[in-house]
């Protein structure tokens, strides 16, 4: 049987209690060793000794008195301190998935329990947030995994309905539903590599950046050749510590994205080097202007400039690349360029 323990409030009363005991005996003995010895100097000792004795049971009753008063005071008291902390629990009792809204909203001083409830409701703040972009993230993955697997189901009810459909058909049909299993194995590679990125890390190993961007550069190069892109490549020495194969995914998609949202004509400049003690991966790329407020969305997951899904991709590119950096302990900053086109900055820190 588990042993009860007092509640924080009955300790807080008692606390209390025992203060003004512990005082009240103390000055209590004081006046009566003070009154005992001028008794016993002024009266004949028979007398002195009564009177003394008198006093001291007098003294008890009055401290009787006072542990009763000190205890209701006491419980009181606390109730009172402990109020704002009972506001507290009531809300997080009613916090859920369904009502995140809720905040403590601690008024009064600005004393210590203001100070826990202000940090309780910027935690809530942090855990809404987090709780709205993972539904997003789930309903946007419902969606994207659902197109496909649509389009695969319509084209095969389609042509199989058909008896008279013939070999040309059945090859469209078959090109169509390779075409969306390509697109689904690539939103399910995207998908994976977030989910290892919140895994952690497997075991640190120094990493050559720049044979990593040269290495996607030769990827996309034949890419950037049929869009008549340019594609310029910078890289310096820069070694950092971590996964190679989550790296490696990080420059291909930066590199992917510079050539695939490009312009025929443009360029496409891949820069790897150190600086401030840092290794620094800089992406840029010509195309239209793009506006601030977009620039801000495209390292959520399933964001896109291009609406019309023209452009191949799954809209995991960026998300992938600011979820490795922060992975590594390194961080992704986006910036539209003046001239049309974007910068992306990835900072990582350098390997010992």
């Amino acid at each position: 049987m588990p042993r009860l323990r007092p509640t924080i409030r009955v300790r807080l009363a008692a606390l209390y209690a025992a203060l003004v005991v512990a005082t009240t005996l103390l000055l209590l003995g004081i006046s009566w060793w003070l009154m005992r010895r001028h008794l016993f100097r002024t009266l004949p000792g028979p007398e002195a000794h009564d009177l003394s004795t008198r006093l001291l049971t007098q003294y008890a009753l009055a401290l009787l008195g006072i542990v009763l008063v000190a205890g209701v005071v006491g419980w009181l008291v606390a109730g009172r301190v402990l109020a704002p902390v009972r506001g507290m629990t009531a809300t997080a009792r009613r916090v859920s998935e369904e009502r995140l809204d809720e905040r403590i909203a601690l008024a009064g001083p600005d004393d210590e329990l203001r100070e826990l409830g202000d940090t309780l409701d910027a935690m809530l703040d942090r855990l809404q947030a987090a709780v709205d972009a993972q539904r997003r993230f789930v309903s946007n993955a419902s969606h994207e995994l659902r197109s496909p697997l649509t389009v695969i189901r319509t084209e095969a009810d389609v042509t199989l309905s058909d008896p008279d459909a013939d070999v040309r058909q059945l090859r469209a049909m078959g090109e169509v539903v390779l075409e969306a299993t390509d697109r689904t194995e690539a939103l399910l590679d995207g998908l994976l590599v977030l989910a290892r990125t919140q895994r952690g890390l497997r075991p640190e190993r120094p990493v050559d950046l720049a044979a990593l961007v040269r290495r996607a550069a030769g990827h996309v190069a034949h890419e950037a050749a049929a869009g008549r892109v340019a594609l310029q490549v910078s890289a310096g020495e820069a070694r950092v510590l971590g996964d190679e194969p989550l790296l490696e995914r990080l420059a291909a998609n930066l590199a992917e994205n510079a050539v695939r949202h490009n312009e025929p004509g443009g360029v496409a400049e891949l820069q790897v080097g150190r600086e401030d003690g840092e290794a620094v991966l800089r992406v840029r790329n010509t195309g239209p202007p793009i506006p601030p407020d977009a620039v801000a969305r495209l390292a959520e997951p399933f964001e896109r400039l291009d609406r019309a899904g023209l452009t191949p991709g799954t809209g995991l590119g960026l998300s992938i690349v600011r979820a490795v950096a922060d992975a590594h302990g390194g961080r992704l900053a986006l910036s539209a360029r003046s001239g049309g086109g974007l910068e992306a900055e990835v900072r990582l820190p350098l390997a010992p």
